[in-house]
């Protein structure tokens, strides 16, 4: 059973390694920790982005909604925006804006296979509820 810091989204949606982790500059008087991928999630994510003939590069955002009140958006993307907290696994990078990153700091995207079939999966320490959906969480 999953703890509410976690969320799983099937790789369908989806249209640094964890001894390496990436800071984002100070947010106010704090120093706010980019999310990282783990080489499983860098791995899928790079067979996604080769199989659509794009670059590697995933945004993870986070929207209003789900059951828990947030839910986790995942985008390849072309390239950073200019306000973007970048962090890279393996030769793939996790783009993050900055209103996502105040809710996702620190956590870590992963891709697991199992009987159940195969999601990614957000570890998100920020998060103190989550859903049975899997999906969405709230802080």
């Amino acid at each position: 059973m999953r703890g509410p810091g976690h969320a799983q989204l099937h790789p369908d949606r989806l249209s640094q390694s964890l001894e390496h982790r990436a800071c984002a500059p100070y947010i106010g008087r704090v120093m706010i920790e980019v999310p990282t991928l783990t080489p499983a999630a860098a791995k899928r994510i790079a067979a996604i982005a080769a199989k659509q003939s794009r670059p590697a590069v995933l945004r993870l955002s986070v929207e209003g909604g789900g059951c828990s009140g947030f839910q986790y958006r995942f985008d390849l993307a072309d390239d950073a925006e200019a306000d973007d907290r970048v962090s890279e696994t393996d030769s793939v990078r996790l783009l993050v804006d900055p209103v996502s990153l105040e809710l996702v700091a620190g956590g870590v995207v992963d891709f697991v296979e199992s009987l159940g079939g195969s999601a990614f999966r957000v570890e998100n320490p920020n998060a103190v509820a989550g859903c049975g959906c899997g999906s969405s969480f709230g802080i």
